[in-house]
């Protein structure tokens, strides 16, 4: 999987996929992370990327012309995005993809954005089949409407509350979608036994010491009869994710 982020704050980005899980997937080579600069897209020599909302209002808007500069040029390096598609057909890279959604593409677009769909592990194992993201972060009050409604396939979320920017959802996104890509995770049976991957919150788990200032393990975990394990965690499951999240039981 390939997957492009576009900020203002690329340097926040870049150290996140160079340590632990997602490094290891990236020099095995499952993972490519390419954070570009968002400035670098513009053509001023301020490199401005926002300013004020028509209509007025409080804080500033990011600017449509770099973000859709920063896309066009990213997926033109990307054999099968439609950006590449449509120079092919046309000689240039327009911006205007209309026609090119109903085309099979390797490429799909995304906007971090509080008015997105709530990302949950249903929507991460329908992302984890694309080839190619790219992400957008927002920023200040927003980005402008025509950035939604003309360039991108989709916007997430990662919760209902308000972030400073962009920049974390997206990390929390990428690191969601890396682990379901096959061979990243040191045993491929992890994913099957985490929280929501079968509807349910994860069970309890425990390690040595088998008892610790007088707090024992269950015993049921040290009988070494699998088939009981298994009930046992299955119920488990259950009475937490009742406890904790009710709604997941509906």
């Amino acid at each position: 999987m390939l997957i492009d982020i576009i900020t203002i704050f690329p340097e926040v980005v870049r150290p996140y996929f160079s340590e632990s899980i997602l490094k290891r997937a990236r020099d095995k080579g499952k993972l490519q992370v390419r954070v570009h600069n968002l400035r670098d897209y513009t053509l001023d020599k301020h490199k401005k990327v926002d300013d004020r909302p028509f209509g007025g209002g409080p804080g500033m808007v990011l600017s449509p012309e770099p973000i859709f500069r920063a896309v066009e040029k990213i997926g033109l390096r990307v054999k099968g995005s439609p950006f590449a598609i449509q120079q092919q057909n046309n000689g240039k890279a327009s911006g205007d993809r209309k026609g090119l959604r109903q085309k099979k593409r390797k490429t799909k677009i995304i906007l971090l954005s509080p008015k997105g769909k709530k990302l949950d592990q249903k929507m991460a194992l329908g992302l984890s089949s694309q080839e190619h993201l790219i992400l957008i972060c927002g920023h200040y009050e927003g980005v402008d409407e025509r950035v939604r409604k003309y360039l991108v396939d989709e916007e997430v979320s990662i919760g209902d509350y308000v972030l400073t920017g962009g920049e974390l959802a997206a990390m929390v996104l990428s690191d969601c979608l890396a682990r379901l890509i096959p061979g990243v995770l040191g045993h491929d049976e992890s994913n099957k036994s985490e929280s929501f991957c079968a509807g349910l919150l994860e069970y309890p788990q425990y390690t040595r010491p088998a008892s610790f200032r007088g707090k024992n393990v269950p015993k049921i975990l040290l009988s070494g009869n699998h088939q009981e394990i298994l009930t046992w965690r299955k119920e488990e499951a259950v009475k937490i994710t009742k406890k904790r999240r009710p709604d997941l039981l509906k």
